[in-house]
Order: C-alpha cells, then structure tokens, then sequence
C-alpha cells in the first residue's frame, strides 16, 4: 500500500491526532469536533451586505450616482493638497504644470469611460462622435458638467491657426480656493483640466496638445483659456469627411 506523508500542521484542517484516527476520518463518524461549516451558496453570499456593514462604493449603481454632488470643500481641500504636493517635487512652474496635466490625463480617461458606459446603457443606439466640432461642444457641455457641474461658458477658433480652438471659463471651479504667489502668477492650476480634455480628445481618435492660459478681465480675474492645438491628422480626416 503507498504510504503519504503526513502534511504540516499549519497548512492542516485536523489536528495531527485526528489523523491517526479512522473514526474522525469516516464519513460515518457521529464526534462532529473537526466537522468544517457548510460553504454558503452563491447566490445569498453575493449582493447581500451584512447587517451593520458599510457598503462597499464600488457596489454602488453608476447610473443612480450620475447626479450625485461632491462636497465643494472637500475637492478644494483636496485638490490644494495636490498642488502643494506636486511643487514639492518640481523644478519650475513648467514642470508643475505638466504634473498636474498628466493628473488631469488619467482623471479625464476614466471620465470618458464612465460617460461612454453611461451613454451605451441608457441608449438603445448609443453615438460616438468621429467629427471634431460635435465632440468639442460634447466636452464643453457634457464633460464640463460631469466633472464641474455646469457647462463651460464658451468656445472659440482661432483667426490666425486653423488648428487652435479655445474652451473658455470665467470662474474655474477648481481655482477658486487657490492663491498663487506673485513669483509664480504665470502658473495655471487648470492645467489639471487641459489634461481632462487631452485625454477625452485622445479617447476620441482626435490627438491634441491641450494647455492651460491665464486670461483675466476685469470683470472675471480668474477667466481661463484651455487652449487646443490639434493634430495634422485630425485636419486631414475632418477635410476627407466634409
């Protein structure tokens, strides 16, 4: 007959003693010391939080959150932390604002997932914009009012390039609790929304190089130009699709 070595105790179920004994190892065994608990099924294991226990965020309906707020406070807070993080760490205000533009990419990607996803399940013939105008009205209603909860306040073209178009806003949500010093008054911390809107344009299958520019009035100091410089091919297909 072959013989099997005993296992180790710590990777073990039953004591070492009970595997000598025939009786704790039959089936027919009424001592129910080392008997295991029954595996709860499937379907009562999943979907049905324990009494007490928070609910996991990622359990939540991502349609049910598509009018939910953040505390403004709290994304200020925050988003201060960030840029007090990030200037740590660099060597100059172009630095910083590439940082920040690189945040602002990733956050933008997910953005465009969620409202792809959100798009595709609440439509029966979901569209996705191959042209370069009615996605850029799309990012300036849609994404502005996904991330900023409101619409930007206007669009622009450019009169000398072709290949510029502008996002403008007068009031960004996300500067309204920063203060730059005066050695650094060329820094823009929308910086962080160029990069959503490169990464919603690159998501898209239109590259841009997306940056971020002070222009105040007197009217609105805090007036921000997102400034979009598309690619040469993204001009060469919108001339082939006229």
């Amino acid at each position: 007959m072959q013989q099997y070595t005993q296992p180790h105790p710590r990777f073990s179920v039953l004591s070492g003693s009970s595997l000598s004994s025939v009786e704790h190892l039959s089936p027919t065994a009424s001592s129910t010391r080392f008997s295991l608990p029954s595996a709860p099924s499937i379907n009562t294991a999943i979907g049905t939080p324990k009494p007490g226990v928070r609910p996991n965020i990622y359990d939540r309906n991502l349609n049910k959150t598509r009018t939910s707020e953040v505390s403004a406070s709290a994304f200020a807070f925050l988003f201060s932390e960030v840029v007090q993080y990030t200037q740590k760490r660099v060597s100059g205000i172009n630095d910083l604002e590439r940082r920040l533009n690189t945040l602002g990419y990733r956050a933008g990607s997910r953005v465009l997932e969620l409202m792809v996803w959100r798009a595709e399940s609440s439509s029966k013939a979901p569209k996705r914009e191959i042209r370069f105008l009615p996605a850029l009205m799309s990012i300036h209603t849609q994404v502005w009012r996904a991330v900023f909860g409101r619409p930007a306040d206007a669009i622009e073209k450019s009169v000398e390039n072709e290949d510029e178009y502008m996002i403008i806003d007068n009031d960004p949500p996300i500067e309204r609790h920063i203060s730059v010093p005066k050695d650094m008054n060329q820094l823009s911390c929308s910086s962080f929304t160029a990069g959503i809107v490169e990464a919603v344009l690159d998501g898209l299958g239109l590259p841009a190089r997306v940056t971020a520019h002070h222009t105040p009035t007197q009217q609105f100091p805090s007036r921000t130009t997102i400034l979009i410089k598309l690619d040469k091919s993204v001009l060469e297909r919108e001339e082939i699709l006229k």
